[in-house]
């Protein structure tokens, strides 16, 4: 078990979590790995469908669940029913940030909508991620990661131009993103809190910050109508930057994003004359010649083993790096050297292999505590201790299906 035990920066922040699936539960997720107290809210019975995503455990917990809500602790609760909601709030009122990923209108429905929350606690932060956020005309749509992308403008560009559109590398891109900018709404809601000493929402559309990290896409169709369109492993604006074939049937990656750089490789391969003053000095003359320069870069990558190449590149300054599979991770010295892979028991003692904690700080490093916890596993910690429920009155909503 990786368990820090030093002041962690988010150490006494309370929050819930009603949000399923992904990107909600994995915005609380970032939060507990640096403290934070997270009550992850499940239906009874049912509970989180992302405990049934994914690759399932002989003891029926899925991978994802395992991996993407470590550090919290389960409660279930039926928040359609009133006394479900009253003890939401009741909770709510105690807490400094509640996450839901619900389609909008779905906890209006229910009385337990933000103007309620504000009432109830007004120095709430909520995070409300959606497929397409809170307004606009196509809110109330449901969304998945998948969705994202592609709205995001993402899948378009992933491919080659002479085929459909793939997956970009995941469906799920979109939904770990949402929940990174809703772990930054928190913080910056924590700052302004201390300012003005209100709460606020944070409103995040899935799609969005797939369309944020598109670089220059949105400027350069402004200002010259330029319609990027797929490239393989192409870079627009550059060349040569893409993958490339070695002679052990493995792939390398080289990115020369500067005339400087490429002029390097060139020394690299025995070719400076293609650089400098050379046919292909400049940035604009390679990208007008793009398929002869990718060619004269696989001819030559073609020529070593991606161990070669890569001590290569080194000599001459070249960034480069394998393109790995997942099994080559696991053996790799750099990740074993930062411990980005740790190695963890679940509660049937079973052991998994999960991502380490990003980002990672000097002084207050964050931590893994637990895996996914079982469904309704801190049940009588929650309704006895923090809400001061008797047995019998946590019996009493036993029967009733609302815990």
């Amino acid at each position: 078990m990786i368990q820090n035990t030093m002041v962690q920066p988010l150490d006494g922040l309370k929050v819930i979590d009603v949000s399923s699936f992904l990107a909600g539960p994995f915005c609380s997720t970032q939060l507990a790995e640096f403290g934070a107290d997270v009550i992850k809210i499940e239906m009874p019975k049912i509970g989180d469908a992302l405990r049934r995503f994914g690759s399932i455990t002989p003891e029926g917990d899925s991978l994802p669940w395992l991996s993407e809500c470590r550090n919290k602790k389960s409660a279930t609760l039926d928040l359609r029913t009133p006394e479900g909601a009253e003890l939401l709030k009741a909770l709510v009122k105690d807490a400094d940030v509640l996450v839901e990923n619900f389609q909008p209108g779905t906890l209006e429905k229910w009385g337990l909508g933000w103007d309620v929350m504000k009432e109830v606690n007004p120095r709430l932060i909520m995070v409300r991620i959606s497929g397409y956020g809170q307004t606009g005309p196509y809110s109330p749509r449901p969304g998945f990661g998948r969705i994202g992308n592609a709205f995001g403008g993402l899948s378009y560009l992933a491919g080659y131009p002479d085929r459909p559109p793939v997956t970009p590398g995941s469906a799920t891109i979109p939904d770990y993103l949402a929940g990174l900018y809703g772990a930054l709404g928190v913080l910056l809601c924590i700052q302004a809190l201390q300012k003005t000493g209100k709460g606020q929402y944070i409103d995040i559309g899935l799609y969005e910050p797939i369309f944020r990290i598109l670089d220059e896409i949105a400027p350069s169709y402004h200002m010259r109508g330029y319609v990027r369109e797929r490239m393989g492993p192409g870079t627009v604006n550059v060349v040569p930057h893409s993958h490339y074939p070695t002679k052990d049937d493995k792939w390398i990656a080289i990115a020369c994003t500067s005339d400087k750089i490429f002029e390097r490789l060139a020394q690299a391969m025995g070719r400076p004359e293609v650089a400098g003053e050379g046919k292909w000095g400049k940035v604009k003359d390679r990208c007008d010649d793009r398929e002869a320069v990718d060619t004269f870069v696989s001819d030559w990558t073609s020529q070593h083993t991606r161990d070669e190449l890569i001590s290569i590149c080194e000599e001459f300054q070249v960034p480069c790096g394998p393109v790995y599979s997942i099994d080559e991770i696991f053996e790799d010295p750099q990740y074993k050297a930062r411990d980005n892979i740790v190695y963890m028991k679940d509660s049937h003692g079973r052991e998994h292999a999960v991502p380490n904690v990003v980002p990672r700080l000097s002084e207050t490093p964050g931590g893994i505590k637990s895996l996914g916890p079982s469904l309704g596993e801190h049940n009588d910690e929650v309704f006895r201790n923090r809400l001061g429920l008797s047995p019998e009155r946590i019996e009493e909503l036993k029967q009733k299906g609302v815990i």
